[in-house]
C-alpha cells in the first residue's frame, strides 16, 4: 500500500492532491491544511519553515511513504530543509514553472504570479538562473488571491477585478505565458483565462508535480495494487465543516474530516485524542 501526504496552509494544494488521485488511483492519501496559518504567503520564510517540519513529522508518524508539499511558499521556506530533516522519506517540491515558458515563449517574456515567499526563496533565484538567461520573467505578487479561494469567492466580480489588477500590468509588457505559481490560483483559473484572453498561456504545474509523485514511488520500488482503490483522509488545523465544504466545492468529494492542533511544541495532535 502507498501512502502519499500531501500538505498546505489551506485548500490550493487540492489543486496538486486532484492531479494525484487522478494520475495515481491506486494510491492512498492523506491531504493536511494548516488553516490555522493561513496566508504563507506574508509571512517570515522561518515561520513557514517551523510549520512545515511539524506536519512533515506528522504525517511521516501517519505512514506517509513520499510526502508532497502542495505549496509554493512552503517549498520555497522549507523543501531543502526537510530533505535534510528527514532523509528517509522522499519529499516532492513546488517550483514555478519557469522552464517550460521559458521554452514555449514567442515574446521572449513571461510573467510569474507567486505569493512574496516564493519569489523571496533560493529555489526560486535557481530557476531563473537555470532557465531563464534569454528571456524577461516578469514577478508579481498578487494579494488577496488566496483569501478569495479560502472564502469560495472563485468567479465573484469582485474576485475578478482582483485578478485584473494583478494581471493588467504583466498584459502591458507584453508577457504570452503566464506562470501559476501558487496552488490556490488554479481554482481562479476561470477568472484568469477571461482576463488574460486566448493567446496567452496558462501554466498549472499539477500534472508534472503528479508525474513527479508517481515517479518517486517507482524508484522506492513503491508500486501499488491495481486491485486497490485509493482511500483518502482529510485533516485542518482550521474549521473542520468549513474544509469539508470546500473540498466538496473545490474537488467534488465528500470527506470526513479531521481536527487537528499545534502544540506548544510545534507539533500537530488529533484533536480530541
Amino acid at each position: 500500500m502507498a501512502l502519499i501526504g500531501v500538505f498546505d496552509s489551506g485548500v490550493g494544494g487540492l489543486s496538486i492532491w486532484r492531479e494525484i488521485v487522478r494520475q495515481l488511483p491506486h494510491c492512498d492519501t492523506f491531504y493536511v491544511a494548516d488553516q490555522a496559518h493561513v496566508p504563507y504567503g506574508p509571512r517570515p520564510l522561518m515561520e513557514v519553515r517551523r510549520f512545515a517540519e511539524g506536519i512533515a513529522r506528522f504525517l511521516i508518524d501517519e505512514g506517509a511513504q513520499v510526502v508532497v508539499l502542495a505549496c509554493n511558499t512552503a517549498s520555497a521556506a522549507a523543501l531543502h530543509y526537510l530533505r535534510a530533516t528527514f532523509p528517509q522519506i522522499p519529499f516532492v517540491g513546488m517550483e514555478p514553472a519557469v522552464k517550460p515558458a521559458a521554452q514555449n515563449t514567442r515574446t521572449g517574456v513571461v510573467g510569474v504570479i507567486a505569493t512574496p515567499a516564493t519569489f523571496q526563496g533560493e529555489l526560486f533565484a535557481s530557476l531563473l538562473e537555470r532557465f531563464a538567461n534569454n528571456v524577461t520573467v516578469l514577478t508579481r505578487a498578487c494579494p488577496g488571491w488566496v483569501e478569495a479561494v479560502e472564502a469560495g469567492a472563485l468567479d465573484t466580480p469582485e474576485t475578478e477585478a482582483l485578478v485584473r489588477s494583478c494581471l493588467e500590468p504583466l498584459l502591458e509588457a507584453g508577457i504570452d505565458e503566464l506562470v501559476l505559481g501558487c496552488t490556490h490560483y488554479p481554482f481562479l483559473r476561470t477568472a484568469i483565462e477571461r482576463v488574460v484572453g486566448p493567446d496567452i498561456e496558462v501554466i498549472d504545474p499539477a500534472p508534472a508535480v503528479a508525474r513527479q509523485t508517481g515517479r518517486v514511488l517507482a524508484a522506492r520500488g513503491i508500486v501499488p495494487s491495481s486491485r486497490h482503490v485509493g482511500r483518502h483522509r482529510f485533516a485542518t488545523t482550521g474549521d473542520p465543516a468549513r474544509f469539508r465544504s470546500m473540498v466538496r466545492r473545490l474537488v467534488g468529494v465528500e470527506a470526513e474530516v479531521e481536527p487537528l492542533a499545534w502544540t506548544s511544541e510545534g507539533c500537530l495532535l488529533v484533536r480530541g485524542a
